[in-house]
């Protein structure tokens, strides 16, 4: 299958596949073959001929599935489009007359047709006779609907063929020959086929009916039997699954009807409307969608056929009071009106009564539908001036219906219900709202009557689009006088309509404006209004808002207009608009109007709220105070008509008292004179009739008091406002004629209310000669309602308002003093602060709406706060009494409470920001200090607040920073990241870091420190990152202040130690300022007591680790210690810098630079301090607990120099400036002590890169002064260093020995034996460095030297010349030493038994070295010293050091020619030869067989040497003397017997037997035998 299916990119190699017996693979291939054949424009005719003819034959094989028949029929129909003529001819010839075809044959030839119109006509006669033929042979249901589908295919291409024949290629046909055809196929199907027919059979003739009857249509000779087969047709609406098909082609014969202008008869008209009609409205189911909308094209058809008859039919049905029928009619009506059908518009009229006959129903749906249909009507220009107001009106009566539904529904709504009266209501409004009033016709529908909908109260909603309504009428009208052309349009004539007053409207319009602050569009429609309705309002104001209203408009073009400033102008503009009117008669109407609108507003509205305003203007307008006193009256006794009658009266008597001040006093007093006897504060709750209470006077005392005329105010305050509104609040208080504290919040509320709005208006007064008496006493209330307050819950607004009351109490005169402010801050602070989280304060409210009261309280409270704070504060001109003042903020700034810190970072915003004029010495740097590192809190209120608060401190200042930048920097700190807040904290920091008066940096460094200690994780290092960028920026300047800044961040080092991050912030500030202040600081810390403390060391490392100050600090560290060593004498002073020095390299601190003098400083340190002990008192006196078995140290300055010095060379390692020594961390010991410390220098100084002879002649140069120093550590130290280096070439060669050498010379003298063996080295080492100066200084070298070795006290001098005498011999001849060679070899004779080894060695090497120097001279002599010698060699060759055995051995060879026994050689090659030690006794007694032989003399001379071996303190040397002995004795000629102490040597090895070592032992007694063996050989008595 897989591999068939690959094939197919080969058409031949398909069309050889179609052979195969496999249906499936036939399937798959004619569907591939379907795509290939209609993507490609050419085909092969060979290909084409051979696919007809498989697709032919698959698609009439019966043993095919039915699915690759279906799928070969379309391959050769798609062939048609490259060889029509073919595949029509190989269809028709298997479609013949008296034959019943292949089903798939007749659906070929249909879709010939229908795709290939122009082609099938020429063939659709003979196509059709030879159909006619087939018809009585169909007996199976699937053949005939085939043939009814063909019907339908043919009779669609027929039709097309006759309507545009002209745009066919070829002449004209006979449509009418073919047309007689399909009638009498259509006729036997709808005779014999349609009666008897099933389902399926039924739907195959309805989808062919349509087409067919259209196509009879265009015969006149046929149309009436086409027309008489509609009923059938329409007679088939049973079954929703085919109405669609049965609409559809009812559809096709009404355009046909249409097309061929055919009449359709009356009855057969109107059974068309009602079936269709019910298509639309669909009993009991609803209608199939597809359906409904094909029959609704038809009704469109039918518009345009028979507009009349359908309008008719449509009023009728509409009567018939049935929902679904009317709702459809007017959906139907709808569609037809938007389609524009022009011989519609000839039958307005009747389809506006026909919408009149619904618009008393009830039914939600159909209200919906018909303002919907209206709608479209007004849009369409279907509204006429005679029938159309109503359907006007009913726009807006719906609207006001569906609200008196919602608002109080008759009877119990379902949520139903409630939706769909909420739908009518929107529908209404979409309606106004798509309305154009200028459309044709229009403005003589609406005017003048569209005004009766402004001010009446049900249709408030609707105002919006009213008003666009109107103005766009009014200023249509205005264009056309502008045109200089009579407008007739817009006349005022009531009519059968009562008109708005001018009072009403002016009334209604100016409340509604007061909205147009709140950006809606129903107070901007209403102010547009007004400015276009002067003349209709009054003639007398068209001038005056000609000029205002431009200026009012203008305050509404920002975005955020103030309600206050806004409601100030309307007001205004009624005042000055009264004014200018100058009508009494006019403004008492006007504010009657007013309050009949009353009812029109909810209490809690911004209209009603105005309302009352407006009222009491338009009374202080009035000019008529007996009307003024009387509506006055009216309003105390009955306030209900107010709606809420406090707030009611309280604006209308306040604003009412602009003018009428006198009038307004004394009907309040006579109201309180007439009902003192009876009224009390409870009096409205308990009574049928609704009065004002106590504390609604007072609440009108305070608002009276806000409004007066401020000249007319002072003088009767005291007496008639003050004292009356605390008279009556103490009739309140009582409780059985005893004053107690009320607990009546709105007895507190209306109290607070009233005395705040009397201390505004006192302010206002602006008079600075006023004392208002009642202050104290009313500041005391305040107070006792915010300690009242609980501290555990914020539901009530008495802590908010008396806030508000004290701030205003406390600017009055007389001024408060600073105790009295402080104790009303701290009180107010104290009870509102410590308030619970919001979050918790606002889950006690029940309901949503509790907890919005609850956090709308809590903001005005903080804000009352903040505000109390800022006037208090600011008020003031000393800065010492404001910084007290905020001082009081502090604990709460650094609260562990997120809640707590948030409020007072809120409340410190409000009183830094907003062009606060402080004190000119008012200081910030502490207070920035505390706010600036909140920046990085916990919470982004605090954020934002710290940030404002930090550029407000400099705004108070005087100095603006870039205050755009830091405000878009503010906002970054809404981000919840914490390094995006770092980095904008960090950004803004180094803005303001330069503006901070540096007088104030030390405040400000405090309190950073503080915070350091205190704060949370981020605000810390805020904290930190503000202190360092401040002192970056103004480090330089803070030398004045420095000692007091390092004894401060000292103070705070214990504390902030337990804080990693903090202590990290204080290590590096102390870094910035040293970049600053290097000297200063380093003098500072060297003060501290030694050993150093943790902290200390601490300071000096991060000073270190400081990249940018860290050289100059070991600059200055160096400096220091070169003046503390000037005299070569250490103090305190130069430890406590080697310490601090120790520090600082220890943090890796590069020393390349400074390593000359660093390392001579330290050196020469180490040398001073060597063997000292530091006192008592010079030590730190600081108490530290021992752990158990540690001993207190000792003060040790060396150890604490050498540990610098080890400390700086390490360093010196890693940069490649020295090397590891060969004593590894051992020289450091030798370094520090006293007996070993040349020891340590030498090795010191051989650890310097030579490669770095630079720095290392630096150092010489150093260190040239110790060679004659003072001090004879110094001298030792010196030397012994530079005896090393004296070996260096390169040193020589670049740089001035001689000088050095002079003074080795000197020092070689000296009485110390350290100094002198360090001098002979340096000497030695001559020999080394530069062997050049050994002859041109041979004298002194060798007499220093020579010197030396007489100073057998000290065997290290002694061993140092030797050493020195080697290497120096080593470059001079023998004429050169010839003067002291005897003297050189005596001495270094001396030297062969040495108890020490290295002495030993070291003769015996030098004495080999003599041997070449010998010349002619001192050749004998040298040769006799030999035979002297030759006994040492000869026993060291068992030295227990190998080295010095075979240093013997070459010494041997060496010496033996001078003796003239060359056959000697033998034996010590023996000797040399073998891989060990031969014995002793065969080694020996070899030797001195053939010395016996050549030489008998120098074997005598061995043994009388050999005595002074048999007591040496070598066990190995005592051996090999007796075992030399035995040798000598076996091998003594007898005259040498004879001449023999055998005695003497009996008795000595005698002596011998008994040693502790038992190989002398074994070796004497073999040496006795031996030697009696030879008495008795010789006859030789013992």
């Amino acid at each position: 299958m897989e591999e068939s299916v690959e094939s197919f990119g080969d058409i031949n190699l398909t069309l050889s596949m179609l052979n195969m017996e496999d249906n499936i693979s036939k399937e798959d291939i004619y569907g591939h073959l379907t795509s290939v054949i209609q993507n490609s424009d050419i085909l092969d005719d060979a290909i084409v001929q051979r696919l007809i003819y498989y697709a032919s034959k698959d698609m009439r094989d019966n043993n095919i599935l039915r699915e690759t028949r279906m799928l070969a029929g379309e391959v050769l129909v798609s062939l048609a489009a490259h060889d029509f003529n073919s595949v029509m001819y190989e269809v028709q010839s298997n479609f013949r007359i008296l034959e019943l075809p292949d089903e798939f044959i007749v659906l070929a030839l249909a879709e010939l047709a229908t795709s290939y119109v122009s082609q099938s006509i020429p063939f659709m006669m003979m196509t059709l006779l030879t159909m006619q033929t087939m018809l009585r042979l169909a007996d199976e249901e699937r053949m005939k609907a085939v043939f009814c589908l063909a019907l339908e295919k043919f009779s669609k291409a027929i039709y097309k063929y006759v309507n545009h024949w002209r745009d066919f290629p070829y002449p004209r046909l006979d449509a009418n020959r073919l047309s007689d055809k399909i009638f009498m196929l259509f006729r036997y199907i709808m005779e014999k086929w349609a009666p008897i027919t099933s389902s399926v059979q039924t739907l195959a003739i309805i989808k062919a009916h349509g087409p067919t009857v259209s196509l009879l249509l265009h015969r006149e000779d046929l149309c009436e039997y086409a027309l008489d087969q509609v009923p059938w047709l329409l007679n088939q609406y049973k079954d929703k699954e085919i109405d669609f098909h049965i609409t559809q082609s009812l559809k096709q014969i009404l355009t046909a009807v249409v097309l061929y202008d055919t009449a359709l008869p009356k009855d057969l008209r109107k059974t068309i409307f009602i079936n269709l009609l019910n298509q639309v409205c669909r009993l009991p189911e609803p209608p199939v969608k597809e359906n409904e909308l094909e029959a609704s094209s038809c009704f469109l058809i039918l518009a345009h056929s028979n507009p009349a008859d359908l309008v008719e039919f449509f009023n009728e049905q509409m009567r018939s009071n049935n929902e679904t029928t009317r709702m459809g009619i007017l959906t139907l009506l709808r569609s037809a009106i938007n389609a524009e059908e022009p011989k519609l518009r000839d039958h307005i009229t009747s389809i506006e009564r026909t919408v009149k006959v619904v618009m008393s129903d009830l039914n939600i749906k159909v209200r919906n539908s018909t303002l919907l249909l209206i709608q479209t009507m007004c849009e369409k220009c279907y509204i006429e001036a005679r029938e159309g107001w109503p359907l006007i009106d009913y726009i807006f009566s719906q609207f006001a219906m569906s609200n008196k539904n919602l608002e109080k529904p008759m009877k119990p709504n379902s949520l139903k219900d409630e939706k769909g009266e909420k739908s009518v209501r929107e529908i209404s409004l979409e309606v106004l709202k798509t309305l154009d009033p200028l459309v044709i016709g229009m403005p003589q529908v609406l005017w003048p009557r569209i005004l009766t909908f402004v001010v009446p109260a049900e249709y408030t909603g609707t105002l919006d689009y009213l008003f666009n309504i109107i103005r766009s009428l009014i200023m249509a009208e205005e264009r056309k006088k502008n045109d200089a052309k009579e407008s007739t349009a817009l006349v005022i004539s009531t009519g059968a309509v009562k008109l708005p007053s001018p009072q009403q409207l002016l009334a209604r319009l100016l409340v509604i404006s007061i909205l147009a602050s709140l950006g809606k569009l129903r107070g901007a429609g209403a102010i547009g209004l007004l400015k276009i309705l002067p003349e209709i309002i009054h003639p007398k104001l068209v001038d005056l808002w000609k000029t205002r209203f431009p200026e009012l408009l203008q305050s509404l073009e920002g975005k955020n207009t103030s309600i206050i400033l806004w409601e100030t102008m309307l007001l205004q503009l009624l005042k000055e608009s009264l004014w200018k009117i100058g009508d009494v008669a006019w403004t008492i109407q006007l504010s009657q109007d007013f309050n009949e609108q009353m009812d029109s507003y909810s209490n809690i509205s911004l209209e009603k709220k105005f309302l009352w305003k407006a009222l009491g203007t338009t009374l202080a307008s009035c000019q008529d105070k007996n009307f003024v006193s009387s509506q006055i009256k009216e309003f105390l006794i009955a306030p209900n008509q107010l709606g809420d009658q406090r707030q009611g009266i309280t604006s209308i008597l306040g604003y009412c008292a602009e003018s009428h001040l006198d009038t307004v006093l004394k009907v309040l007093k006579t109201f309180q004179d007439r009902e003192k006897f009876f009224m009390n504060r409870c009096k409205g709750l308990f009574s049928g009739k609704k009065s004002l209470t106590k504390t609604d006077v007072m609440v009108i005392y305070g608002a009276v008091a806000l409004h007066a005329p401020k000249v007319q105010l002072l003088t009767r305050l005291d007496q008639d406002i003050v004292s009356q509104v605390l008279f009556l609040y103490g009739q309140c208080s009582q409780v059985l004629g005893m004053s107690v504290m009320s607990k009546d919040m709105d007895l507190q509320m209306s109290f607070t209310r009233s005395i705040t709005e009397i201390g505004i208006a006192v302010l206002d007064a602006e008079d600075q000669g006023f004392k208002f008496s009642y202050k104290e006493v009313l500041l005391g209330y305040m107070l006792d309602f915010i300690r009242d307050e609980p501290l555990d819950s914020l539901a009530s607004p008495v802590r908010w308002k008396a806030l508000i009351a004290i701030r205003y109490l406390s600017k009055l005169n007389p001024q408060l003093s600073l105790n009295d402010h402080l104790n009303i801050l701290e009180e107010n602070i104290r009870r509102l602060l410590p308030l619970p989280p919001l979050e918790k304060l606002k889950d006690e409210g029940e309901t949503d709406k509790d907890k919005e009261h609850i956090n709308f309280l809590y903001e005005r409270s903080m804000d009352a706060l903040g505000r109390l704070l800022r006037t208090m504060m600011w008020d003031n001109v000393k800065a010492e009494d404001c910084q007290e003042m905020f001082n009081l903020l502090r604990m709460w700034l650094v609260s562990q409470k997120d809640w707590e810190r948030e409020r007072a970072f809120q409340i410190t915003a409000k009183v830094l920001t907003n062009d606060i004029e402080a004190p000119e010495n008012f200081k910030i740097g502490s207070l920035l200090g505390l706010l600036a590192p909140h920046s990085c809190d916990t919470l982004p209120t605090i954020r934002q607040a710290a940030a404002s608060s930090t550029i407000g401190l400099f705004c108070i200042k005087g100095t603006h920073p870039e205050v755009e930048r830091l405000q878009d920097l503010q906002e970054g700190l809404q981000c919840d990241d914490v390094q995006v807040q770092i980095k904008i904290s960090s950004k803004i920091a180094k803005i303001v870091s330069k503006l901070i008066p540096t007088e104030e940096i030390l405040m400000f460094l405090e309190e950073t420190l503080d915070g350091l200690e205190s704060l949370n994780p981020t605000c810390t290092h805020a904290c930190g990152i503000w202190m360092i960028t401040v002192l970056k920026e103004q480090g330089a300047a803070l030398e004045e202040q420095l000692l007091e800044i390092l004894s401060m961040i000292y103070h705070h080092m214990p504390v902030l130690r337990q804080k990693e991050e903090s202590f990290q912030f204080m290590l590096e500030a102390i870094s910035q300022i040293a970049s600053f202040h290097m000297d200063a600081v380093v003098a500072n810390l060297l003060q501290k007591p030694l050993p150093f403390d943790r902290d200390t060391k601490t300071l000096w490392k991060a000073l270190a680790e400081n990249t940018a100050s860290s050289g100059k600090l070991l600059r200055a560290l160096t400096d220091k210690l070169e003046n503390e060593l000037e005299d070569d004498l250490a103090g305190v002073e130069a430890i406590a810098v080697a310490c601090a020095m120790y520090e600082v390299v220890s943090t890796g601190t590069p020393v390349t630079n400074l390593y000359p003098e660093v390392f001579t400083l330290l050196l020469k340190l180490v040398s001073c301090t060597l063997g000292q002990k530091m006192s008592t008192a010079t030590w730190s006196r600081r108490r530290r607990v021992l752990q158990q078995g540690e001993q207190q140290q000792t003060a040790d300055p060396c150890r604490l120099s050498t540990a610098t010095l080890k400390c700086v060379q390490a360093q010196a390692m890693k940069e490649g400036l020295a090397k590891e020594s060969d004593e590894g961390d051992n020289l450091w010991a030798l370094l520090s002590s006293p007996s070993t410390h040349h020891v340590g220098v030498c090795a010191l100084a051989r650890s310097m890169a030579v490669w770095q002879y630079g720095l290392i002649l630096d150092i010489m140069e150093q260190l040239f002064s110790s060679l004659t120093s003072s001090s004879e550590n110094y001298r030792i130290t010196g030397t012994a260093f530079f005896s090393e280096l004296m070996k260096e070439p390169i040193l020589w060669k670049h740089g001035n020995l001689r000088e050095v050498l002079i003074l080795m010379d000197q020092s070689a003298w000296d009485s110390n034996a350290t100094l002198r063996q360090m001098a002979i080295r340096g000497l030695g080492n001559t020999a080394s460095g530069a062997p050049h100066k050994v002859k041109k200084h041979k004298q002194i070298i060798l007499e220093s030297i020579i010197r030396g070795l007489y100073h057998l006290a000290r065997t290290e001098v002694v061993c140092e010349s030797l050493k020195a005498l080697k290497k120096i011999l080593e470059l001079l001849t023998d004429r050169d030493v010839s003067f002291y060679f005897k003297e050189i070899v005596l001495q270094t004779r001396t030297f062969f038994e040495d108890e020490q080894d290295d002495v030993r060695l070291t003769a015996i090497f030098l004495f080999e070295n003599l041997a070449s120097l010998t010349g002619r001279r001192w050749k004998i002599f040298f040769a006799e010293e030999i035979k002297k010698s030759m006994i040492s060699f000869l026993l060291h060759l068992w030295d227990p050091n190998p080295k010095i055995g075979a240093a013997c051995c070459d010494v041997l060879i060496i010496c033996i020619p001078f003796l003239g026994l060359q056959e000697l050689y033998g034996v010590l090659d023996h000797l040399l030869d073998g891989q060990d030690l031969p014995r002793a006794r065969d080694f020996y007694r070899q030797f001195c067989v053939k010395l016996a032989r050549k030489n008998q003399e120098i074997l005598w001379i061995l043994h009388t040497h050999s005595f002074t071996f048999f007591s040496s303190n070598w066990e190995m040397i005592r051996s090999a003397a007796v075992k030399l002995t035995d040798a000598i004795v076996l091998n003594l000629t007898n005259r040498y017997m004879q001449l023999l102490d055998k005695e003497q040597l009996t008795t000595r090895l005698q002596a011998l037997r008994q040693d502790p070592c038992i190989s002398v032992q074994r070796a004497a007694e073999a040496a006795l035998q031996t030697l009696l063996r030879k008495c008795k050989e010789t006859s030789i008595l013992l």
